[in-house]
């Protein structure tokens, strides 16, 4: 049985603050990068830059990271954006959760072949059991997990929930 953990208004104000932080940490720049893991952590960036724009006059470019979660070894990480367009801008990595720092870590691949100025990293829920020098730099929640649960984000138009299974 699935147990909600944040109902969709509870959603909204943690990655209304996550804005608030990013702005708070990043005031004096023109704009913010959200690079979003494909698929879901691409939405909670996408949500995230709504905030943004409604607190601040800094503006925003969204970059989908696509990989293979289940092999991102044996294949290339693509982004929807050229590199070249992203160099000496700060970079804001975004997932739903961070769980092993796995997806994260692979994620940053492609940043690492230019020279940006800097990466954070956000996450909707940090489950704290990372496996990879990984460090969210805005969690919205954290959740102290045993490695047999899995957390399940739902973004739907009308329905956004995250549930611990």
């Amino acid at each position: 049985m699935a147990l909600q953990i944040l109902d969709d208004i509870q959603i909204s104000q943690k990655l209304r603050r996550i804005a608030f932080e990013i702005y708070e940490n990043n005031y004096d720049e023109q704009q913010i990068v959200f690079a979003g893991i494909d698929d879901k952590g691409y939405e909670v960036a996408s949500l995230i830059a709504h905030h943004l724009h409604q607190i601040s006059p800094l503006s925003s470019q969204l970059v989908r990271v696509s990989l293979d979660k289940s092999n991102p070894v044996g294949t290339p990480v693509q982004l929807d954006t050229e590199l070249k367009n992203l160099e000496g801008k700060c970079i804001v990595l975004v997932d739903d959760v961070l769980n092993t720092g796995r997806t994260l870590v692979y994620g940053m691949k492609p940043f690492l072949s230019i020279a940006i100025k800097k990466m954070e990293i956000a996450v909707l829920v940090n489950r704290s059991h990372t496996h990879f020098p990984v460090y969210a730099t805005y969690s919205g929640y954290e959740l102290s997990t045993s490695l047999t649960e899995h957390i399940d984000v739902v973004l739907e138009k009308d329905k956004n929930a995250v549930y611990l299974n």
